[in-house]
């Protein structure tokens, strides 16, 4: 059971911003005949976004790449605060919480590559995968236990819906 302060900090996350290549995907580019990427997605992190939506937590992905197929699947699980092609995270990040009434402290952020050290510091509730790069380690407040692209995003959705109480009802209301 996390200490009482990590379970402060994850009650009041309103809002989970979410990294890609490494944390929503295993961070494999997978090329096919014609040179064309394709991602691989977990549809347990998936159907984790729409438990997490379904119990007002917001879901943002900020990445560096631009790919369709990114595209496409955030677009399936109703994403609205899609940005692609970005590595400064902060600003779009705070844009993100000024539209929605929100503090930094009342953001979480599931990173994993030296891109995502300067979000990680600007958020109330920095988080990282196992297969993260080794100087995010000391960034992070939390830490899953599935890798990126393997259920690291719904391990931390579970998370931050326990700190917020929500999990018992989450569990009856989709089981």
């Amino acid at each position: 059971m996390p200490d009482d302060a990590l379970l402060a900090l994850g009650s009041g996350v309103k809002l989970l911003i979410l990294d890609v290549d490494g944390v929503l995907t295993d961070g494999g580019l997978y090329y096919d005949h014609e040179g064309n990427v394709t991602k691989r997605f977990n549809v347990q992190d998936g159907l984790g976004i729409k438990i997490a939506q379904s119990f007002g937590l917001d879901i943002a992905v900020i990445t560096g790449l631009k790919h369709r197929a990114v595209e496409l699947r955030v677009q399936e699980l109703g994403i609205t605060e899609y940005h692609a092609g970005h590595v400064d995270k902060v600003p779009l990040m705070d844009a993100i919480r000024e539209r929605l009434g929100l503090e930094r402290s009342e953001v979480a952020y599931l990173g994993d590559d030296w891109v995502d050290v300067g979000i990680m510091g600007a958020v109330g509730l920095p988080m990282a995968v196992p297969n993260a790069q080794p100087e995010i380690f000391p960034l992070a407040k939390w830490v899953s236990r599935c890798p990126g692209g393997q259920g690291a995003v719904r391990e931390a959705i579970m998370f931050i819906l326990r700190c917020r109480g929500q999990y018992d009802a989450a569990w009856e209301k989709w089981s």
